[in-house]
């Protein structure tokens, strides 16, 4: 019995510790953000100063570095929370024709009504098309082969809606689940996305070169 006791506390030691790493990364992200706030206002005078380029072009740099930072801070208070979804009627394939960005899009599937949070669950659409591009960046060339699908699984009104990237290079270089890997910040938004998927009740899939949500559609 005492391996099972430790192994317990174990898990509650864990348990507590990433609740306070929450707050923690909390505080740190607004921290930062006033830290930004500080060097654009110092950015601002130097530019009317006429400093150096070199400078003004480092304090651009500094801000960009504690932008990113406090994404990914935000990002991550956000993973260790739960998620709250404010469901309303839409359709699916608005909102995956949206995140797919400038990939090519083919809607199979016609109208797929559900309920759904759109805020959320087409930032995590997004999340997923922006990883998949070639580099893993919002900015990546679209003409790279990849493709996104919309179309449907089961007859009648019920069923479930299937979304396909095809052709998705971002994901798997290092082996694993790439939804589950907390690989920088990419990895934690990916986490993030997997995350409120599941919480529409969906399931997200990965294997070599394509990703896989299923979402469940409204029954009339």
């Amino acid at each position: 019995m005492k391996p099972l006791k430790s192994e317990t506390q174990d898990a509650e030691t864990l348990r507590e510790l990433g609740s306070a790493s929450v707050q923690i990364v909390h505080d740190l992200k607004n921290q930062l953000n006033g830290l930004k706030l500080y060097a654009t206002f110092l950015r601002k005078r130097m530019e009317k100063a006429e400093r150096p380029a070199d400078e003004i072009e480092t304090l651009a740099k500094l801000i960009t570095g504690l932008e990113r930072a406090a994404g990914d801070m935000t990002a991550l208070v956000r993973y260790g929370r739960g998620v709250e979804l404010r469901r309303q009627n839409a359709d699916l394939a608005r909102l995956v024709a949206e995140a797919a960005g400038g990939a090519e899009f083919r809607n199979e599937a016609g109208e797929c009504e559900g309920e759904f949070d759109p805020m959320l669950l087409s930032e995590a659409l997004k999340s997923i098309t922006n990883r998949g591009r070639a580099n893993g960046t919002e900015t990546a060339a679209t003409a790279d082969g990849s493709e996104v699908v919309l179309r449907r699984e089961g007859s009648g009104t019920e069923g479930l809606a299937l979304v396909e990237w095809r052709g998705a290079t971002g994901f798997g270089e290092n082996g694993g689940d790439p939804f589950r890997g907390f690989a920088g910040g990419a990895g934690l938004r990916l986490a993030l996305a997997a995350k409120i998927i599941r919480a529409h009740g969906g399931e997200v899939a990965h294997e070599a070169g394509a990703v896989r949500v299923r979402l469940p559609l409204r029954s009339s």
